[in-house]
């Protein structure tokens, strides 16, 4: 029988693979999604949450968001915790491209008062951030300086000029993950990564400027406590995250647990793809060690970024940063894995939390939150298509099955060869114009490889996670121009 088939409804948007259906399940597997996102669901991701269920340590439930879809090891929107004393960490359920992360800025600026300069802002932002495979920033410094800033993630950007310290507290874990040890990462990593600080990447990376409509708020008061205030606002969201310097250290770890996994550990997993060590083990504190350092990079990249926005900003209005209310509103991290402490049957249990394609949704209250967002919840930012637009919503309280966590996009529907062989990049950049959105991009196949058509529909994403009660639309963010590697 196809995996599918064995899907229990839990409710209208939670269905679950009872830990019945595979030898080794130690949990039941469970999809967050309405029912037309469980209908276009590709049964390799399915396969590939049940296998996570069968990970050591793990505890209530192996998870998928609503945007699933196939990756390594883990599907891209996997969730699993584990014991933090008996349990792994699996660099297959954080990513390759650690902290790859959403930051949502806001403005004072109306729609009115950029569209007459929005090709002028795009082509200036897109001189100023580099996007593209294999790009160089901006900041020059040397390895041993690279290796201050991995330790100290936003931080070291505000030290040196590169931000405000107000980001910082607007920042997930004041834009640094506190155990990172540069001492972990090879010299590889590090030759990768130094010359990357304040690049945008390929791919799935994108900067976008975009307006929010009135008739796209949800909730008008949360929104005004969130920033928006003016009709039609004009807000900037990017999306990029560690670069060559995170893929190199879930690269050399992966093949690190590969080796150890069952000489040394005695470890049986049922793919390859899902290597792991114990997290307690030498192996594991490296690896977890060398990961934070790839988060605080990937921070540092966004903060980088954030700057050269505002300058940008600033030269093409005439104006400062400060007077166009350039404020960030949050920036949200997705590919990590972390130490939290949540309930499990009664009890407060630490738990080694790992999200990859999804990201933290802290509820109204919590003390992991700035006194500006314990009423509200935490701010998360869900990145669409260049075509449709994305997201802002804040953490519920009723997200305590997901271990508070949430989507982080649309996700894929279709390959990137896919994608390349039905859409044409330079007629994508003439439909694009037509709805009034300007795109300056590095590669036509890349901009092919990002159409719209290649995503999810994110409304119903967003109508999932509603749902599901695991985070709250405050209001729809379209597009009017963006810049992609």
């Amino acid at each position: 029988m196809q995996i599918i088939n064995k899907l229990e409804k839990i409710s209208e948007a939670v269905w679950e693979i009872p830990k019945t259906y595979q030898k080794g399940m130690l949990v039941p597997a469970r999809f967050y999604g309405t029912e037309k996102i469980i209908e276009a669901i590709e049964g390799g991701v399915l396969q590939q949450i049940a296998n996570v269920a069968t990970l050591p340590g793990i505890v209530k439930n192996a998870i998928c968001m609503p945007d699933g879809h196939r990756g390594y090891g883990f599907p891209i929107g996997g969730v699993a915790a584990m014991d933090s004393e008996v349990g792994v960490i699996s660099p297959g359920g954080i990513g390759f491209d650690i902290n790859c992360g959403m930051r949502l800025l806001n403005t004072n600026l109306s729609y009115d008062q950029v569209k007459p300069y929005i090709n002028k802002l795009i082509n200036k932002l897109f001189q100023k951030i580099p996007a593209g495979v294999g790009k160089k920033g901006f900041i020059k410094i040397s390895q041993s300086e690279f290796r201050k800033l991995v330790e100290q993630g936003s931080r070291w950007c505000i030290d040196n000029g590169f931000g405000w310290p107000q980001d910082l507290e607007r920042t997930e874990e004041g834009g640094r993950f506190p155990g990172a040890d540069s001492n972990c990462v090879s010299r590889k990593a590090i030759e990768r990564g130094y010359r990357q600080v304040g690049t945008l990447g390929s791919g799935n990376h994108y900067l976008e400027v975009q307006v929010v409509k009135p008739e796209n708020i949800a909730d008008k008061e949360l929104a005004k406590q969130l920033g928006i205030k003016v009709p039609n606002q004009v807000v900037v969201m990017f999306h990029c995250g560690s670069r060559g310097f995170g893929h190199q250290i879930g690269t050399d770890y992966l093949q690190s647990f590969l080796k150890v996994m069952q000489s040394k550990y005695g470890m049986k997993i049922r793919d390859k793809e899902l290597a792991s060590a114990p997290f307690k083990s030498r192996e594991g504190q490296n690896y977890y060690r060398a990961m934070q350092c790839a988060v605080n990079m990937a921070f540092a990249n966004r903060q980088v970024i954030l700057h050269r926005i505002r300058e940008v900003f600033a030269e093409v209005f005439n104006k400062s940063a400060k007077d166009l209310g350039m404020n960030q509103v949050y920036d949200v991290a997705h590919n990590t894995a972390k130490l939290e402490k949540h309930q499990i049957e009664g009890k407060t249990k630490e738990l080694l939390v790992h999200r990859k394609g999804a990201t933290r949704a802290y509820p109204p209250g919590s003390e992991d939150l700035p006194s500006f967002y314990k009423e509200t919840g935490q701010p998360v930012i869900i990145g669409g298509s260049m075509e449709t637009g994305s997201y802002l919503l804040v953490g519920c309280s009723s997200g305590k099955d997901t271990f508070y966590t949430t989507a982080h996009g649309s996700g894929r529907i279709m390959s990137r060869t896919k994608a390349r062989k039905k859409f044409r990049g330079k007629s994508l950049l003439a439909k694009l114009k037509e709805k009034g959105i300007y795109v300056n991009a590095a590669s036509l196949s890349g901009l092919a490889e990002e159409a719209g058509g290649a995503y999810k529909d994110i409304d119903e994403v967003a109508k999932s996670i509603q749902l599901a009660g695991i985070s709250k639309p405050v209001a729809k963010l379209v597009p009017i121009g963006n810049i992609k590697g």
